[in-house]
């Protein structure tokens, strides 16, 4: 019983020290690159045009148990604010449990490179669009029937 409690205990910790880390590496990457913006690149959602690949991984918590999750995906922006999933596979514990496939969703982008990603009943994301809009880096923020948390970057393919 014992053996089982502490191996919980350390669980948490190392998960709660993750998150420390996930957060502290999101901030200072989040002021070198939103320099980029003050540098003269000014967003918007029309700068978001063509097929990236987008990963992404974190934990879903399901009946207060994290569980890892993983997703990789090709999501097609629109330049309009519109997205489709050229294909994608949602995989949580090991388990596929969702083929992404077709999935909809909006998404904002505000004149300092900053925005957001809602996925039509699935969760919602906050991004920051790199210089170009070769690559955003996207961290989740609201779950959909399972909360949860994780990160990711979605990187242009070219000529797509």
């Amino acid at each position: 019983m014992k053996t089982k409690l502490v191996k919980s205990i350390t669980s948490y910790l190392l998960f709660a020290c993750a998150l420390v880390s996930l957060v502290a590496a999101m901030t200072l990457g989040t002021s070198a690159t939103a320099g980029a913006a003050a540098d003269g690149q000014v967003c918007s959602v029309h700068m978001l045009r063509g097929l990236y690949l987008w990963t992404f991984d974190g934990y879903a918590n399901l009946g207060g148990n994290l569980v890892p999750k993983a997703v990789m995906q090709g999501t097609r922006f629109n330049g309009d604010g519109t997205t489709i999933n050229a294909f994608g596979t949602v995989n949580i514990g090991g388990t596929i449990i969702i083929d992404a496939t077709g999935g909809v969703g909006t998404y904002t982008v505000a004149a300092d490179c900053t925005g957001t990603l809602s996925i039509t009943d699935g969760p919602s994301f906050n991004m920051y669009v790199g210089p170009g809009a070769q690559t955003l880096w996207i961290t989740q923020i609201v779950g959909a029937g399972a909360t949860g948390l994780g990160v990711g970057t979605a990187t242009r393919l070219p000529g797509r």
